[in-house]
């Protein structure tokens, strides 16, 4: 049986290198000024903070805004420290230094239980030691796995008080005054002798004053955080003068449509173009070969997009299937299945005896839980504006891996990558698909076909269906044991399903670390982190490998495995004659931090209280990035189809900086997550995704859209995620109301009465 071993094992020279390595303090994050390109009259104080003449500051702001809230949520970390107005803070994109990496990320990914590392053991502590200082090595500039803000809360806290303490030392010495006598108001530095004067004023000075001690402020002369400050990207995007990706515009753009093979991992074979190139306004015809992890296919070139379209769409194509064979979904869920059966799979958490308590039980609850491919259908579909000139390469581009976009541009085009420059738009929706990069590699290497022109690569809706990088379709077999006396005395929970991290490191990092195929914490993220106190515990995955290209998705592994987990425990508590609520609550005695959430969620929904005749509530309980949500669901029934009227949420996210953002992200979630729970699915026949656009695959409409509610947990904790820990509990709670309402079990998704 595969057991535990992660990190890395090393011995003799290696090892002892790795050590020393380890011990080594962690590398500053707050960078030199240096790191600023120069510009006339602004003063950079480090990597974070330049000051402008006027006492205005720019923030580098190295995380994509993809209506997540980024965008404020950090410049109020700074503004905090600075003492500082929001609106006098300025965004400008931070540079490709590593200090700009996201370390909360990929310290995340260590597969620590959650209540295990409570209680910070040696082993946790120094696994996530040693993940980030590897973390800040590499340098990763990502935005993913609802990490930015707690990425940002030290290291842009800190970087926001060094520059204070700096300009505050530049007063103090210029005036010869103890710093103690100053105050700080909306970035006028005074003293009680009536001297005064702003940032901009001190800047200069400052840049050449060391900091000294650099304290943080306390949390009770917090001004800032903790408020409902406006979101600073609303008001471009309501003018319409917010740039995203397909509102790039630059003098002589080229347009540029793409085909690619409708089988998935298949290719183009013979074609006929010569219809294509009498089409107006086509200026090129070029070859897409299967650039990270995409298809092949081919690009046409034009004068507008348009026509570059038709004339995309009028080329004869003898399309050839992948040589593997054609990928079928419903042929790999019973290949799903059949793992479930042969592979014990790789052990993620156990403890007490399962074995045992199976033996001996009185009875035993088995259950088997499948959840489909899904695709990510963001509204701005894929596109990259590109530039190849003079040995150097230039992309304006939706993404939220900007070194890796100019990572792989650098190898499309032959440069360094040094060569490559990456203005990041907005992001049209990201939700994990816009972690990849084929895209990117495609528009490249169309410019490099016209002589110089930038052009700009748009996938159709159609593409962007049928090319995703999907959710895994994932299945679980759940088994618990009920002694004697009517105790669950055991949980077991098997699934089987394809690994995301591992393709995605190859696709995207090709050669930055070698073959990938270690556990991937994503796949059964959701099922060995549990909260519950069973006796007895054992939660495995069987990873597999079917050639169906998969991405993270909203949530990833915690999306379809919170639906099994949470359904389950409720199949749970009507087998055992008990209130949902009231077997959770017993489950939970040792975990009060979940038990305060549920309880608040329960109360807030009056659970227990009458409802109208024909609805129901359902409850799931659910921890995901660091956040701990609860929803209760209340579900009719609209000509046999379910209605959800009101979502109730409940999360503790730890130290809250935006409360309206943290409500806002529960109420994308729950419409988020509805429409997956209900219309989600993606079928795979002969290698074609048959959902090929939105009338395929509804939505969930304006007019269905439920009442959210939401309640936060006061909290001293440093800040959890919130784009994503809102998606998973939302399918269960919404499925356990259905069964209480109609006594049916809906054990797949999407939730099909």
């Amino acid at each position: 049986m595969k057991r535990r071993t992660w990190l890395f094992s090393a011995a003799g020279a290696t090892g002892a290198l790795i050590v020393g390595w380890g011990l080594l303090p962690p590398r500053s994050r707050t960078g030199s000024g240096r790191l600023w390109p120069p510009t006339e009259g602004e003063i950079a104080l480090n990597g974070w903070i330049k000051v402008l003449p006027d006492g205005s500051v720019v923030l580098a702001m190295p995380r994509s805004e993809m209506g997540q809230g980024v965008h404020t949520a950090l410049p109020m970390l700074a503004a905090e420290e600075l003492d500082l107005p929001l609106a006098r803070i300025r965004l400008e994109q931070a540079g490709s230094d590593t200090i700009y990496g996201n370390v909360a990320m990929l310290v995340a990914s260590l597969p620590f239980h959650p209540l295990e590392a409570e209680q910070r053991p040696f082993k946790v502590e120094a696994g996530e030691w040693v993940v980030g200082k590897l973390a800040r090595e590499l340098g990763i500039n990502a935005t993913g796995g609802s990490s930015s803000v707690a990425d940002a809360w030290t290291v842009v806290r800190t970087a926001a008080a060094t520059a204070r303490a700096s300009l505050l030392g530049a007063a103090s010495l210029q005036w010869r005054l103890p710093v103690a006598e100053f105050t700080v108001t909306d970035g006028v530095i005074s003293h009680p002798s009536g001297k005064s004067a702003h940032y901009g004023e001190l800047a200069k000075f400052a840049a050449a004053t060391p900091p000294g001690t650099v304290r943080l402020k306390e949390r009770k002369d917090w001004k800032l955080i903790g408020q409902s400050a406006p979101r600073r990207d609303i008001p471009a995007k309501v003018d319409g003068t917010a740039r995203f990706g397909l509102d790039v515009r630059l003098p002589g753009m080229l347009y540029a449509a793409i085909r690619l093979c409708p089988m998935l991992g298949g290719a183009p074979g013979a074609m006929d173009i010569s219809a294509a190139l009498a089409k107006p306004g086509v200026e090129r015809f070029v070859r897409l070969p299967a650039y990270a992890g995409s298809t092949a296919g081919f690009a046409v070139v034009g004068k507008s997009w348009w026509q570059a379209q038709q004339a995309a769409q009028s080329v004869a194509v003898d399309w050839q299937q992948r040589p593997a064979g054609a990928l079928d979904s419903r042929q790999i869920e019973v290949e799903l299945e059949a793992a479930l059966q042969t592979d014990a799979g790789f052990v993620f958490h156990e403890q007490g005896d399962t074995e045992k308590a199976e033996a001996v039980a009185a009875r035993r609850i088995e259950a088997v839980y499948r959840a489909p491919y899904l695709a990510h259908a963001t509204l701005e579909p894929m596109n990259c504006t590109a530039q190849v000139r003079e040995g150097k390469v230039f992309l304006w581009v939706p993404t939220q891996v900007p070194q890796m976009g100019a990572a792989i541009a650098a190898r499309v085009a032959g440069v360094a990558v040094e060569d490559v420059s990456v203005t990041v738009t907005l992001l049209g929706g990201g939700f994990g698909r816009r972690l990849e990069v084929d895209y990117i590699a495609q528009a490249v290497r169309v410019a490099m076909d016209c002589g110089g022109r930038p052009v700009q690569l748009i996938w159709s809706r159609e593409e962007d269906s049928t090319h995703d990088f999907y959710r895994p379709m994932q299945v679980a077999s759940l088994r618990a044991a009920v002694d004697a006396q009517g105790h669950i005395s055991s949980l077991r929970i098997r699934s089987a399903g394809d690994a995301i991290t591992p393709r995605w490191i190859e696709r995207g990092l090709p050669g930055l670390v070698g073959p990938v195929d270690t556990p991937d914490k994503t796949t059964a993220e959701g099922l060995f982190d549990l909260p519950y106190g069973f006796p007895s515990q054992h939660m495995s995955h069987v990873a597999t490998r079917k050639g169906v290209p998969v991405g993270f998705w909203r949530s990833v592994g915690h999306s379809h495995n919170a639906f099994f987990s949470e359904s389950f425990i409720d199949e749970l508590a009507f087998a055992t004659g008990q209130d949902p609520l009231s077997l959770r609550r017993g489950l939970l005695r040792d975990a009060p931090r979940y038990l305060a959430v549920l309880d608040l969620a329960a109360d807030k929904a009056g659970w227990g209280r009458a409802l109208p005749a024909g609805q129901a509530r359902g409850i799931a309980l659910h921890e995901s990035f660091g956040s701990i949500v609860a929803q209760v669901a209340e579900v009719s029934l609209v000509d046999g189809q379910p209605r959800v009227h009101r979502v109730v949420c409940a999360i503790d996210c730890g130290t809250v900086v935006n409360p309206g953002i943290v409500a806002q992200q529960m109420q994308s979630s729950v419409v988020f997550a509805l429409t997956a729970a209900l219309y989600g699915q993606v079928d795979i026949h002969a290698g074609v995704v048959q959902q090929k656009n939105f009338p395929d695959s509804p939505m969930l409409r304006l007019a269905q859209a439920p009442l959210v509610q939401t309640w936060l947990v006061d909290s001293a904790r440093s800040p959890g995620g919130v784009g994503e820990p809102g998606v998973p509990p939302l399918a269960p709670a919404v499925g356990n109301a259905l069964f209480a309402l109609t006594g049916q079990r809906l054990r797949a998704m999407p939730l099909t009465l």
